[in-house]
């Protein structure tokens, strides 16, 4: 016993040694990976955050560039009335011009058969004229 049993408690003390290095290795190693995974979770729910405020300025800017474009539309439909109204309007005078001339001349040629004799329009243009802006 005096000769193995030093070389085999020595051995023994060695084992014991080697497994308590490795389950202290191994309870830092798990320290370790549960620090990493801590971390990992704070990064994760950061870029969450980033995320979701992206998105959600992503959605304002939606939204703003609706409302420009139904401004933009909004404006661009009355200038569109604008135009059209005014040149209804400029459609209605020329209406209203052609119409009096054809009224004066049809005046002039109830006048005429009235009178049974031509009336020249060089000679009455005075009255003419005055009997355009009457109507």
């Amino acid at each position: 016993m005096k000769f193995v049993w030093p070389p085999i408690a020595k051995a023994l003390d060695e084992r014991a040694l080697k497994i308590k290095h490795g389950l202290e290795a191994a309870d830092k190693a798990k320290r370790d990976a549960a620090t990493t995974e801590a971390a990992l979770k704070a990064e994760m729910q950061e870029v969450n955050a980033q995320s979701a405020q992206r998105l959600a300025d992503a959605e304002r800017r939606a939204q703003q560039i609706i409302e420009e474009a139904k401004i933009k539309a909004t404006e661009e439909g009355n200038r569109i009335i604008a135009a059209s109204r005014a040149e209804a309007e400029n459609q209605a005078v020329q209406v209203r011009e052609a119409l009096r001339e054809e009224v004066a001349v049809l005046a002039v040629r109830g006048a005429e058969r009235i009178l049974q004799k031509e009336v020249n329009a060089g000679v009455h243009a005075d009255l003419l004229s005055r009997l355009k802006t009457e109507l």
